[in-house]
């Protein structure tokens, strides 16, 4: 599908445009579709400094792989996305935040099969890092989203995820890295998932606030590694009371510093 006039598929579509990173970055999105928010940037900014091709697997409107291009963690991106309405969206964004030249937008379902992927452009055993924020909830529960992107998104069956990671792995070259944000509850099935194609796998559980229980997790892997598990310590987004972030992840969020983890 070409996106030579990504208006054409946009053009129903109710979008507005939201600032990132202290406005570094401006990104157009849906008003009533899934919206990125702090998942996408603490994914972007949880990418090595240095990374020279960067994989965003379910990119959307391409938040987590232009946040890691504005924050120059990564030279080149290329952002897959299966809906065409959204993938415009993302090539928009790239556009208007002067990434022309360093990311590319393919229109692509990653749980296509491996000829169809190769066909549409996406290398095999060639990026050095993959970044992902897979659908969450598995199928049948929650409420579907009455948009479909949103709809996909957020339901997913295991071996759906499953999939997504089987794609990462077969996307990322020797040594590369898969880097994954999600719920808590789905960890279980997330490192299923990871443990038989990632090693060194690294977790880092990110609560509300201190002493209340994680609900969102980092999880890292690196393709080919033997090393063992590492659970890292819980971080807290917010302080004891009020919605001002911790300054570790208020530094984040204007752009000014990435995730150390």
């Amino acid at each position: 599908m070409s996106l030579d006039q990504p208006t054409d598929f946009v053009k129903h579509q109710t979008t507005t445009r939201d600032a990132f990173l202290a406005g570094r970055i401006t990104l157009s999105q849906p008003r009533n579709g899934f919206r990125a928010g702090f998942d996408s940037v603490l994914l972007g900014a949880a990418v090595r400094a240095g990374t020279e091709g960067l994989l965003d697997l379910g990119a959307g409107v391409g938040t987590a792989g232009l946040v890691a291009l504005a924050m120059e963690r990564a030279r080149h991106a290329t952002l897959v996305e299966r809906h065409g309405e959204t993938a415009a969206l993302a090539h928009d964004n790239v556009a208007s935040n002067g990434f022309v030249g360093r990311a590319e937008v393919l229109v692509l379902d990653i749980l296509a099969p491996g000829s169809v992927r190769n066909a549409a452009g996406l290398r095999a055993n060639h990026f050095q890092t993959v970044i992902a924020n897979p659908p969450f909830f598995e199928a049948g529960q929650g409420t579907l989203a009455p948009e479909t992107s949103r709809a996909d998104a957020r339901h997913m069956a295991q071996e759906g995820l499953d999939a997504w990671v089987k794609c990462a792995a077969g996307c990322a070259a020797g040594g590369g890295e898969l880097i994954v944000v999600y719920p808590a509850q789905g960890l279980t099935a997330l490192l299923n998932a990871m443990t038989a194609r990632f090693g060194a796998i690294t977790v880092l559980p990110i609560s509300p606030r201190a002493g209340q229980a994680a609900t969102r997790i980092l999880v890292r892997g690196i393709k080919g590694s033997r090393a063992p598990l590492t659970l890292l310590a819980g971080r807290a987004l917010h302080g004891e009371s009020g919605r001002d972030f911790m300054p570790e992840f208020d530094a984040i969020f204007r752009g000014v510093a990435a995730l150390d983890w």
